[in-house]
């Protein structure tokens, strides 16, 4: 049998969204029941140059729940978190082997629109990043610029809405983002985020750099959010996995030891890494 031969990643080709967003609706079905995993990796391995950084990793992502990422410091959960929507791509040397499906496609297919996938695959990074423009445009830039036709002011006001941010800035809209606190301005980035209506909703430790007060802030938005959509959680707290997800994983050393319903991972996990992570004897 041959090997695959890894794909190197390139930048995608830009094309315009033109389609207007239109807010979910929430489900009736209990989240991920009999419904197929929204994304879906299989042995997927990513280096960087000749490290692997993700090894042979295959899980599914269910819809409509939380899933935490959790494990030590350079155990891969970043790394994988951002193959989902492609953000790998602009890292030099970066390859891939293995598949990643998003909808059942497969997301490294040549078919496969990179620009289009993180419209439809939004990200909330580490550190709140709202661009020094003002709270309005910080919401309703993304759509203008990939062609939205609808009423930009209404999609502002879903979008703050929809982060629980709008009650405490729709009186000054045109106010410099940047004078938003840090937990008003990762609210503020969830809000540009799903601006953009996206399925899944990727968040990279979207609390380390907050205080306890913001922190429980964007936890109660996560749960309020993950009616409309597919939320994946990296985390170093297993505290607020616990209170947030309801499928956790733990990756170690770039492998992935086990994933589980959050219950299950916090009193019975399987695999003796897992209990010895939770239960910090390392890490």
């Amino acid at each position: 049998m041959t090997a695959e031969k890894p794909r190197t990643l390139s930048p995608p080709v830009v094309s315009p969204w033109r389609a207007a967003p239109r807010p979910a609706q929430p489900s009736t079905r209990h989240p991920g029941e009999g419904a197929e995993p929204v994304i879906r990796a299989q042995s997927l391995t990513i280096r960087y140059g000749r490290h692997a950084a993700v090894h042979n990793v295959t899980v599914d992502i269910p819809p409509r729940q939380v899933t935490a990422i959790i494990g030590p410091s350079g155990c891969g959960k970043s790394t994988f978190l951002r193959a989902m929507n492609r953000m790998n791509d602009f890292i030099p040397h970066v390859s891939v082997e293995g598949g990643l499906f998003y909808r059942g496609q497969d997301i490294h297919d040549a078919r496969c629109d990179a620009v289009e996938l993180r419209r439809k695959i939004g990200m909330v990074f580490q550190k709140p990043n709202p661009f020094p423009k003002s709270i309005f445009k910080n919401v309703a830039w993304g759509a203008a610029i990939n062609g939205f036709k609808g009423d930009i002011d209404e999609l502002a006001e879903w979008a703050l809405r929809q982060a629980a941010l709008w009650d405490e800035v729709k009186d000054k809209l045109h106010a410099n983002a940047l004078t938003l606190s840090g937990g008003q301005q990762q609210r503020l980035c969830i809000a540009r985020a799903v601006a953009l209506q996206p399925d899944v909703l990727l968040m990279d430790e979207p609390c380390s750099a907050l205080d306890p007060i913001a922190t429980a802030r964007i936890e109660d938005l996560i749960d309020q959010l993950k009616a409309q959509y597919t939320v994946v959680l990296v985390t170093h707290n297993m505290q607020q996995a616990a209170r947030v997800s309801e499928r956790t994983a733990f990756m170690y050393m770039g492998e992935l030891i086990e994933v589980a319903p959050t219950d299950v991972i916090f009193t019975k996990p399987s695999q003796q890494k897992t209990h010895d992570y939770i239960t910090g004897r390392f890490g």
